[in-house]
């Protein structure tokens, strides 16, 4: 079995024609598919950016020959389900088999700007899994040439169908860091996507998982298992470091962050951030050996396939690196 590693286009950090061409030339490097992420606001002023994941999408698919998808759109707040369904079925129609449709509960910095009330979490969760329900509901029965209508407690659907709609639907997976919600996920969800932690918390989460698809009497060994891997990597160790700390200081707070509504509050927040707050939560090392031990971690563990970000503006540097030292190292 061939192992699955793909390129994370971060569009809160690159330009989108930038994220467009780092994703082909990560794939001419042997990675094999790319998680675009979907942001309104970057998580800090200085990352710079926040282009509109589906347009990338689209151009993205243009240039790559491999998987593609949101690795997650929210649903739930600043996009009703049904036109996020729509948005992905045309994507499915026009590049069968490639496109998968990843989906969270949401963070602040981007859905709270709509102006809505921004829930506690269980709401939020409750509110995801609904429009999880919607649209896979408007994907089967527009396949099957039908109408269909839904009213929930948040959502509503006049009856209606996708008139563009492939003859396969894409996957639905759900993004999710806590055990109660990876056994809904399994339920229902096509696949589970989450981030790196330590393996007791990884190991519990694949198990809830795997709980939920057989509550659901669903193969689980057929569901994918997605991992975001962050990392950062550079010519020398001091160089990383300062990658991560300038770039990427979010992987080192050690608290919640849905919560928090402006990237300028994210900056201020940042300044806290020490080296040390990296330890056990992103590899920093100039090492290539130590990130692909990293990567064969989680892959052990289970995951099927792991979308790399590397959060340095040294992008096509490490790629090339990791296509030529890290990836041909790795086993399934």
């Amino acid at each position: 079995m061939s192992v699955h590693i793909g390129y994370a286009a971060m569009l809160e950090q690159f330009p989108p024609a930038e994220a467009v061409a780092l994703a082909a030339l990560a794939e001419q490097h042997g990675f094999t598919g790319t998680m675009a992420t979907d942001h309104f606001q970057p998580w800090t002023p200085s990352l710079g950016q926040a282009a509109h994941v589906w347009s990338v999408l689209g151009a993205l698919a243009e240039r790559t020959r491999g998987d593609f998808g949101p690795g997650v759109t929210t649903p739930t707040f600043r996009t009703h389900p049904a036109v996020v369904a729509q948005a992905s079925a045309t994507l499915a129609s026009m590049h069968p088999g490639r496109h998968w449709l990843g989906i969270g509960s949401g963070e602040a910095v981007n859905e709270h700007i709509v102006g809505q009330y921004w829930p506690e979490a269980p709401d939020r969760i409750n509110r995801m899994f609904e429009a999880v329900e919607l649209i896979k509901k408007l994907f089967a029965a527009s396949i099957a040439g039908r109408d269909v209508r839904h009213s929930g407690p948040s959502f509503k659907l006049e009856t209606t169908r996708l008139w563009t709609m492939p003859p396969v639907a894409p996957e639905v997976y759900v993004a999710t860091a806590g055990p109660v919600t990876a056994r809904r996920a399994g339920r229902v969800a096509d696949g589970l996507i989450t981030t790196s932690g330590p393996a007791e918390r990884l190991d519990a989460l694949l198990a809830r998982f795997a709980d939920g698809a057989r509550d659901g009497g669903r193969d689980v060994r057929r569901m994918p298992k997605i991992l975001q891997l962050h990392l950062s990597w550079a010519a020398t160790d001091e160089e990383a470091m300062r990658n991560a700390l300038a770039e990427w200081p979010i992987a080192g707070m050690r608290f919640g962050r849905s919560d928090i509504r402006s990237p300028f509050e994210f900056e201020q927040l940042a300044r806290t951030v020490r080296p040390e707050d990296f330890e056990g939560r992103m590899v920093v090392s100039a090492d290539p050996d130590r990130h692909r031990a990293e990567i064969q971690r989680h892959l052990d563990l289970g995951f099927d396939r792991i979308y790399l970000h590397n959060v340095g503006r040294n992008q096509a540097e490490w790629i090339e690196v990791f296509g030529r030292e890290v990836l041909p190292g790795l086993r399934a």
